[in-house]
C-alpha cells in the first residue's frame, strides 16, 4: 500500500482545511486509516483513527469536535476535515494505514503535507 497526502497549505486561524490521502494497491476497504501530525520540536501525535469497518475509533482530545476523518472507498481516498483551526495546529500532517486492525505504529505511511495556521 502506498499513500500520498495532499491538500496542505496556509490558512487563517478560525478557518477550515481538508487534507486528502490517496491509497494505491488493493483492498482499500480493508484498511484502517489514521492521521498523525508533527509540529516543530514536538513528538508525533496521533489525531484520529477510523477502523476498516467504517467506525471512528479514536480522536485525540486536542482535536475532538474540530477534526473529522472520512473515507471514500470508491476513490481509494480518505480525508481529514479540520475546522476551527488554531496556530497550534501548525504541523506536518501524515496519513497512515493498516490492514484490518489498527496497530501502533501502523504499517503504511504517507509522506506528509504541511499545514500552517496564521494568527
Amino acid at each position: 500500500v502506498q499513500l500520498q497526502a495532499s491538500g496542505g497549505g496556509l490558512v487563517q486561524a478560525g478557518g477550515s482545511l481538508r487534507v486528502s490521502c490517496a491509497a494505491s494497491g488493493r483492498a482499500f476497504s480493508n484498511l484502517s486509516l489514521g492521521w498523525f501530525r508533527q509540529a516543530p520540536g514536538k513528538e508525533r501525535e496521533l489525531l484520529v483513527v477510523m477502523d476498516w469497518t467504517g467506525g471512528s475509533t479514536y480522536h485525540a482530545d486536542s482535536v475532538k469536535g474540530r477534526f473529522t476523518i472520512s473515507r471514500d472507498n470508491a476513490k481509494n481516498t480518505f480525508y481529514l476535515q479540520m475546522n476551527s483551526l488554531e496556530p497550534e495546529d501548525t504541523a506536518v500532517y501524515y496519513c497512515a494505514a493498516d490492514r484490518f486492525a489498527w496497530t501502533s505504529p501502523p504499517a503504511y505511511w504517507g509522506q506528509g503535507t504541511l499545514v500552517t495556521v496564521s494568527s
